[in-house]
């Protein structure tokens, strides 16, 4: 440690060495000689490498990274075009039902095709008298339409024995669920649901907690719609 007279003077740091670096960008133009001189460790292996060298490897690297970027967004692209094209195809096979009667069970085939969900289910109540004692109307209970009305957005997770399980085909093999409420309008509007879709998986993975519910809201006013036609006029 540096000291004059009785007074301690500060150790000059790599901090002060950086920063002075940093805030005089003249100082390589006065001592041009210093840029070939230096010598890095190279970040693959231990050989010295010159500072033009190191500068060009972190270069590529930064250009890899950026490479790695575009991929992953031409990729996630593709996979959103794939979607928009299955949304599409669903909610055309919806438009061309001409049966109201026949239409529950049309989206849910359709659904369960287009986008190879392995298990779906479809309640729908508050419907026309006339559709009162179809299957899709029946067998749903007061707290199974109270808990529809308090989901603000889909429900993603593991099958914990909702009731809605109990909707599906084969409720054992469901490791996951989607539960998708129905309301008029948006899936986060106000004002009681009226039905609901459960999506199932025998992949845990496949509806896991915390999965960006977007496309699922999509799913749901979609199906909110055309199902409007099954409600009392």
């Amino acid at each position: 440690m540096l000291t004059m007279g009785n007074d301690q003077m500060n150790p000059i740091t790599e901090d002060d060495i950086a920063n002075y670096l940093a805030n005089s960008p003249d100082f390589f133009e006065r001592h041009a000689q210093l840029l070939a001189a230096v010598q890095l460790t190279s970040p693959h292996g231990n050989r010295a490498v010159s500072l033009q060298e190191r500068q060009a490897e972190m270069l590529r690297e930064k250009i890899k990274a950026l490479e790695h970027r575009i991929m992953d967004m031409v990729r996630h692209g593709n996979e959103n075009m794939v979607i928009s094209d299955r949304v599409h195809r669903w909610a055309r096979g919806m438009l061309l039902v001409q049966s109201t009667r026949a239409l529950p069970a049309t989206l849910v085939t359709d659904l369960q095709s287009q986008f190879m969900v392995p298990q779906v289910a479809l309640k729908v109540w508050d419907v026309d008298a006339r559709y009162a004692q179809e299957p899709f109307a029946q067998g749903v209970s007061e707290d199974a339409r109270t808990f529809a009305a308090s989901l603000t957005q889909p429900y993603c997770g593991v099958n914990s024995g909702i009731e809605a399980a109990g909707w599906l085909g084969d409720p054992a093999t469901a490791m996951s669920i989607a539960l998708i409420p129905l309301r008029a309008g948006a899936v986060n509007s106000p004002g009681p649901a009226f039905g609901m879709l459960v999506l199932a998986s025998p992949d845990p993975q496949r509806f896991q907690s915390g999965l960006a519910t977007d496309f699922l809201e999509r799913i749901a006013e979609l199906a909110s719609a055309a199902l409007s036609r099954l409600r009392p006029r």
